[in-house]
This record gives structure tokens, sequence and C-alpha cells, in this order.
């Protein structure tokens, strides 16, 4: 097990891919596994994308804070508009054209008067046709915008002003869960966030210790599977009292696990961590956006894959794959270089005018 100046020395946790691959393997199934696979309750691999969104968001912003003094808000944006926004476009780009081939009738399926939400985000009120699922990117966009304003804009937060933030703040999307549509969405992703700040803080990572002991961490993951099995329809979860106190239970749960996984060690961790594992996380993000596109594709090729069953759901996971690893290649890691390569030049920028102030005081010493 670490030490607390370990955990803040590491700079990647490769078992937090695994569990990204879990997860979107888990939404692959929800949607296209059939009723063998109800029990498991795949869609519930979204919200463990939101509890790794904010908790490794709020990670890097704290650490960013710790070296430099301050989180640049700007770099922040770039990053994640180079992180999210290309490959996001791409699949929209896809999505349309492919819609258009396949003679579908962009405006009789709905995706002429849905495009323009999905543009902007805000693809939750409006559904495009075999991108259902970008409903998620808007609410994980609108955390980007807000969170780190609140949390690091508004000038330097001590550690119980910004946890006191994110506590009230889950509080106030849990109570608003029977009043706003996603409302339930957002706890998740703030409980993430806390998560982060009690693990950066000595005496938080202190008294999570007993959380980050490999058994602990496979306790934790038994009662996850446990709760997650039990769990009824998506509405229960995201609008009523019931779904929303047995969703934060599980999300709770889902936070405990990540300190064995990232400063803990053992076996699961072990497994998660594991080549096969790391390659299916690192290209979560497009399998999830391609999901929709690729199963029916496959339906429409191969009359098999047409019903929801077990083995519709591994094509669209293997197809999905190769179709996500093309799009890794070739858009997201390119673009990642991209948004480096912009930060690298806006640095250089700040340092040359000081460099030309300086260079002359230190020659003539």
């Amino acid at each position: 097990m670490m030490t607390h100046d370990e955990y803040l020395a590491t700079r990647r946790f490769p078992a937090l891919d695994g569990v990204r691959a879990v997860a979107a393997v888990l939404v692959v199934v929800f949607h296209y596994g059939g009723p063998n696979w109800e029990r498991a309750n795949g869609w519930i691999g979204v919200h463990l994308f939101f509890v790794l969104s904010g908790y490794l968001i709020t990670t890097l912003a704290l650490r960013e804070e710790d070296r430099a003094g301050r989180v640049s808000l700007a770099e922040f944006y770039i990053r994640r508009a180079f992180r999210i926004l290309p490959v996001y476009y791409v699949v929209i780009g896809v999505v349309v054209v492919f819609a258009y081939f396949r003679g579908l009738g962009l405006r009789h399926s709905g995706i002429v008067s849905a495009l323009p939400w999905n543009v902007a985000f805000v693809g939750e009120y409006h559904q495009m046709a075999l991108f259902g699922q970008a409903w998620t990117l808007g609410v994980e966009q609108k955390f980007y915008l807000v969170w780190p304003l609140l949390a690091f804009g508004l000038g330097a937060l001590g550690f119980v002003k910004r946890l006191s933030l994110a506590v009230g703040l889950v509080a106030i999307m849990l109570a608003l869960i029977p009043f706003m549509p996603y409302a339930g969405a957002y706890s998740p992703i703030l409980i993430g966030c806390t998560l982060a700040i009690v693990l950066h803080h000595r005496k938080g990572f202190a008294a999570l210790r007993v959380f980050t002991h490999p058994v602990t961490g496979l306790v934790v993951a038994a009662a996850l599977v446990a709760v997650q099995t039990q769990f009824g329809e998506i509405a229960g979860f995201l609008h009523d009292e019931g779904g929303s106190i047995t969703g934060t239970g599980y999300i709770l749960l889902a936070a405990l696990l990540v300190p064995s996984l990232v400063a803990g060690g053992g076996p699961l961790a072990w497994v998660l961590s594991r080549r096969p594992m790391r390659f299916v996380g690192e290209r979560s993000y497009s399998l999830y956006l391609m999901q929709g596109v690729v199963a029916l594709a496959l339906a429409g090729a191969i009359p098999q894959f047409a019903p929801h069953r077990t083995l519709t759901a591994v094509a669209v996971t293997i197809v999905g794959l190769l179709a996500a690893d093309l799009l890794y290649r070739w858009v997201e890691v390119p673009m990642i270089d991209v948004g480096r390569r912009i930060i690298a030049r806006r640095r250089a920028k700040k340092i040359e005018p000081a460099a030309e102030v300086t260079g002359p005081a230190l020659a003539t010493v």
C-alpha cells in the first residue's frame, strides 16, 4: 500500500483504465445483450464513468495547484476541448453519413431536429437516433464548465471549504432529482470530486487508508456487484427518491473502491491494470460513442446480429473496439497532442518576456 507522499507522486493509475473498460462493456451489454443480461443492469456503467471523471479531473487540478500555485482554467479548457470535442464531432458526422446512406431518412428519423442539440452538448433534452448515449457527454460538459470555476477559479480554497462545496453540491443534486431531469447524473461526478479532495489531503488520506487495503478493495467490489444486481428500472435511479437512495449507495461504493485501485494494489488492481484491460479502457470513449452505428451496421450486414442477445453484444463490442481503435489512433491521440502543443506555446510566450528582462541583468553579474 502507498503512503500519502507516494500517492501524490503517482502520475498514472492504470487500474482505472480497467474500470473504464468494464464500464464501457457494461453499457454495450445493457443496450444489446438482451433479457439474459437484465440483472447485470449494465446501464450503471455510465455512473462509473462519472465517478472516475470527477475524481481524475479534480485530482489533476489539485496537483497543478500544489505545483504551480494556481490552476490555469484556460489550459484546463484547452485540454478538455481537444480531448472531448474532436472525436465527438467525428462520430456525429459518421452517424449522419451512415444514416443517410442507410436510407433511414434524416428528417423522419429525427436526426436533423436533434442534431443542433447534440452539437451543442444538450443531447439529454433531445436525443438523436444512433447517438442517444450522447446525453452523458452533455452532463459531463456542463460539469467541466462549472466545477473548475467554482472549485478553483474563484480564488484559493482551503480543504474544508472545497470539501464543503463538493458535499453541498452533491446534496443539492440529490434533492433536485424529483424536479430536474438528469440531476441524478451529476451526483456521481461530484462524489468523485469529493473523493479526490479527501485523498489529496494528508489527514483525509489517512482517514480512508483502510480502503486502500487490497482485501478491503475486494470486499467493496463484491458489495458493488451485489448492489448492482438489485437495481430496477433506470428511471427509478434517475427520477425517484427510492432510486436515488439505492443509486447513491452504489456510487459511494464505487468511490470507495477507487482508493484500493490507485493506492492499494492487490489482485483486483492487478487484473484491471493488465494490458488488454488498459487497451479497452483507453478506447472506451470512442467505443461508447460508436456503439449505435456499429450495432445497426452489424444488424444490416448479418441478420443474426439483429436480435438483442449475448452474441450481439459480443459482436458489437469486438467490432466497436476495432472502430474505436482507429478513432483513438487517428483522432483522439493526435488531437490531444495538438492541445498539448497549444498549451506549450502559451507557456513559452509567457516565459519569453521574462527572459528578455532578466537576460541582460544576468549577463552583467
